[in-house]
């Protein structure tokens, strides 16, 4: 009969379920448990093994820059990054409430990497994310509108509990990438969060998104009541290469 019950188990895919039911049988615990305690058990085990898929699912559909972590942070070195806001963010509650988090500095301080740890932890919470270098979401949405799937790819991103635009302002954004940043903006005001990673302090982007009009519509949406994060300090890439090179020589 326990047989039985474990290939039902799989035919209706509760892996969790019947791995926790083998192990039980194998080490000869069924009578140990009533009935209740073994439900629970059971039921608990295939809990687990769900949110654990949806979360693999999750980080694997974000496609981030970085396999990074909160706990990977380094917050010794001085480049203005308070780790009581790190972990207040890594509560989330930013994203219950729908707000932006800026970080701008220059090139190889982390902002990608802390940007990347932030999403992976949201998505250990059960949060949706979209990570995205910024040149390269413009340049597919320019494709996706000649092929008129650019609707459906703004819907998916709208969807999304959590957007990161990485390297945002590399080059100034043309008036099809602008009209597109303003679609994505709007849709996700006041409802979505989105992280914006930038070399280019925060006082410029207006000068890169261009055309005044459109310019003070994103950034009145995007930049107000956002939390704003400079980082600055030596490059770490820089820090880490030269640091390797003496590993290697010794």
């Amino acid at each position: 009969m326990n047989e039985t019950t474990l290939q039902k188990m799989k035919q209706l895919k509760f892996w969790g379920m019947s791995r926790a039911f083998k192990a039980t049988m194998e080490n000869a615990n069924l009578s140990t448990h009533t009935p209740d305690e073994l439900i629970a058990q059971l039921i608990d085990a295939e809990w687990d093994e769900r949110n654990n898929r949806r979360v693999d699912r999750n980080i694997r559909n974000a496609r981030f820059r970085y396999n990074a972590s909160i706990e990977q942070l380094e917050f010794e070195i001085d480049r203005n990054l308070d780790k009581n806001q790190i972990m207040r963010f890594a509560q989330c509650d930013f994203i219950k409430k729908g707000e932006n988090i800026l970080i701008t500095g220059s090139t190889g301080i982390g902002k990608s990497y802390l940007a990347s740890a932030l999403g992976n932890h949201a998505c250990t919470l059960g949060y949706k994310v979209y990570y995205t270098n910024t040149i390269k979401l413009f340049a597919k949405l320019k494709m996706l509108k000649a092929d008129g799937s650019y609707l459906r790819e703004i819907t998916n991103i709208e969807k999304q509990d959590l957007l990161i635009l990485d390297d945002f302002g590399i080059q100034p954004i043309d008036s099809q990438s602008r009209t597109a940043l303003m679609d994505i903006i709007e849709d996700r005001h006041g409802k979505r969060s989105t992280i914006i990673t930038s070399q280019v302090p925060v006082e410029s982007w207006h000068e890169v998104i261009g055309e005044k009009t459109m310019a003070d519509a994103i950034l009145d949406r995007l930049v107000h009541d956002a939390h704003r994060l400079e980082l600055w300090g030596e490059s770490l890439r820089r820090k880490n290469a030269i640091k390797n090179q003496k590993n290697l020589e010794l």
